[in-house]
């Protein structure tokens, strides 16, 4: 099956081979179609993507300032003090002044959190399930291994 088969089974127009076949074509299509998923996916249990970074660093490395979650999230600095306000009021998440800098808040996860990340990781599974719903596990478990080795490739420079 080509891949414009697949992608565009609905289109009264075929896809130009030329497009259908340049992986990088494919791949921005289908992160148009994974965000869309993820986005629903989170919606359904009130949350947003970055939310689950937040609460996924906090439980990886249990307690961390806003500036380091920005880091560690790949999140710019705006995005991530608005999601922790969103968490905060929610229970999600503590803020307190780091003791060795007060200018300094240091964010951890609460119990409502721990659940709510458990919520996300179910929503997250679903999508999973959903994206990748044609392919057999061994061949999920190749693609999330070449798109983690050409991440890392270009993460380098």
């Amino acid at each position: 099956m080509r891949p414009d088969d697949l992608l565009g089974r609905h289109r009264v127009e075929k896809t130009p081979a030329r497009l259908t076949a340049r992986p990088s074509w494919l791949l921005t299509q289908l992160a148009v179609h994974v965000h869309r998923l993820v986005t629903d996916g989170f919606g359904e249990v009130g949350a947003r993507g970055y939310h689950y970074r937040i609460l996924a660093a906090l439980d990886e490395f249990r307690v961390a300032s806003q500036a380091e979650l920005g880091r560690r999230c790949n999140m710019d600095r705006s995005d991530v003090v608005a999601a922790i306000n969103e968490l905060a009021e929610q229970g999600f998440v503590e803020r307190t002044p780091d003791p060795d800098d007060r200018r300094r808040n240091m964010v951890t996860l609460t119990k409502a959190g721990d659940r709510q990340l458990r919520r996300l990781d179910r929503a997250l599974d679903e999508v999973q399930d959903d994206l990748l719903g044609p392919l057999p596990a061994e061949d999920r478990q190749t693609l999330t291994r070449l798109l983690t080795r050409l991440l890392t490739h270009h993460q380098r420079g």
